[in-house]
Parts: structure tokens; sequence; C-alpha cells
């Protein structure tokens, strides 16, 4: 019996991720020469544990990639980008804020915090699991909360936008481009011929997961691991897991890109890179069997 090469994937436990991974967990989608092994961590744990090189495959916020450029290689499946939408800056209605409001962020390298940072140099940042934030706002115990996942969608009434994330990318791209949120990161030690064929998978378990949406969507809510009810999940899923999610396109590439030299410009990566450079180079799949 042939020995399968076990590969580790670190997910987010939010409706996009699980959904765009569960088609190879309910085994809608497999490998004779791969197995794999889940688990799910919020974006921020992930981020950290891609900088000590953890998992095999990890999600991550493509603000955290110039980062681990040199020991991982950069999916093109399973994307979340915003389209004239994405994280929300709230605050309590009524209250204004100072030039140095206190602000909870859900990551120090997710691409919100980057782009909040170059918007509003002069906040005092601390960090909460996106999941404490709403509350930190409600307490007092920050000014303001940036929301990320489901949490835009809905949020306590006594809540306001002070600021969409969208249109601080938009004014800092200087584009109308699509907003680079999250993406999946490779172990650049994995053998090519598995990590092209890893790519080939997930990207196949994101295009059946969105060719059987309906379904996907009732099997992961009767196991309980969806956080909202089911109209909800479809809303949220078309904003972040949807066709544009499979693979990436030419513009969604130099949304990237535009990300990345946004941050090199205001001294957050120490190298601007281009993300052409870092996909896994699947040419060499043709190339060997010529």
């Amino acid at each position: 019996m042939k020995t399968k090469r076990e590969i580790t994937v670190a997910h987010s436990p939010d409706a996009d991720d699980i959904f765009m991974y569960y088609a190879i967990k309910f085994g809608w989608v497999g490998s004779e020469n791969i197995r794999f092994k889940n688990l799910a961590l919020d974006i921020e744990t992930l981020n950290k544990k891609t900088l000590q090189g953890i998992y095999d495959i990890s999600a991550i916020s493509f603000a955290l990639y110039p980062k681990i450029k040199d020991e991982y290689a950069l999916l093109k499946t399973a994307v979340s980008f915003g389209e004239g939408y994405g994280p929300k800056l709230i605050k309590k209605k009524g209250n204004k804020l100072k030039r140095n409001f206190k602000v909870a962020l859900s990551g120090a390298n997710t691409t919100n915090a980057l782009l909040f940072k170059v918007a509003y140099p002069d906040a005092r940042i601390i960090y909460k699991n996106f999941l404490d934030i709403e509350k930190s706002v409600l307490e007092g115990e920050c000014d303001a909360g940036v929301l990320i996942h489901e949490s835009i969608l809905e949020f306590d009434k006594n809540l306001v936008v002070e600021r969409e994330i969208w249109d601080i990318w938009q004014e800092l791209s200087k584009e109308d481009i699509p907003l680079p949120l999250g993406g999946m990161a490779l172990r650049r030690s994995i053998p090519l011929n598995i990590a092209i064929e890893c790519e080939e998978i997930l990207t196949k378990a994101v295009r059946v997961a969105r060719d059987n949406a309906m379904l996907m969507s009732k099997m992961l809510i009767e196991r309980n691991l969806m956080r909202v009810d089911e109209t909800t999940l479809e809303k949220y899923l078309n904003l972040y897991a949807n066709e544009n999610s499979i693979s990436l396109n030419d513009l969604q590439i130099k949304a990237i890109d535009k990300l990345f030299e946004i941050g090199y410009n205001n001294r957050y990566f120490d190298e601007l890179i281009s993300c052409e450079d870092y996909f896994v180079p699947n040419e060499y799949k043709e190339l060997r069997s010529k």
C-alpha cells in the first residue's frame, strides 16, 4: 500500500475558510499521494505561527507575506478580497474620536492593521481576538475597533461605522482595485511536485465548494461549524468565498502588489516585492511531462 505524505493545512474558523477547505474534509476532493490534516486558529495566531514556520500550508493575511517570502510560497487559491467592502472601523454612537484615540485591532500582521496604521499614525493600538473587539468598544476599554469577518455584517445597535477600511484602501491605492485580505502560503521545503499537487487540490476544493454551495453550507451548519445562520452565511460567502476566490486573476495580483508597495513606502516592509515572483512554479509539471 502506497504511503501518503501528510500535509498540515491551518486555516481560520471563519465561514469563508471552512467553506473553501471542507470539500477535502468531507471527502469530495482527495489525492492518491497526499493526506491532508487540518486545524483551525484565528488569523493572527496563524500569522504568528507562519512567521515561526510551523505549518505546511496556512491561511495568512496578505500583509504578512513579504515577511515570510523566503520560507513560504504564495498560493493562488482560497483567497479573500473586499470589492467595495471590507473591515470596518466602529465606535459608540455620539463619540468623537481624538487624534490619539485608542483602538482595538485583530492583529499586528493583518491587512487591516497595515492600512489603519498608515491612515491613523497617532492612534494608540491594542490587539484583541477579533471576537472580543465589539465588546471592548461597548465596555469603553477602547474608543474604537476594527471589525473583521462575519462581525462586519451584524454588530450592536449602539455602534456606528466611523470609516470603512475599503475607503482607506481606495485613497491609498488611488485605483479602483479589490482589497487584498487573506490568502494561503505553502512551505518552500515541500518537494515541488507535492507543492503543485497541493495547490491543485486546494483549488479544486474551492471550486467544488462553490459549485455545491447550498449543500456545503447546509452540511456545515448541521455540524455546528458556522457562527452565523443560513441567511447571514450566504451573504458572507458571497463577499469572501465567491467565484473570485478560486484562483487569483490579474486584477487581484495587481492589488496584492499595490498593498506590498503601500507597505514598503510606509516602512512596513524592508523590501519591495512582486507576488508573481513567489508563486508555486506550476509550469514545472508540464516541463516534467514532456
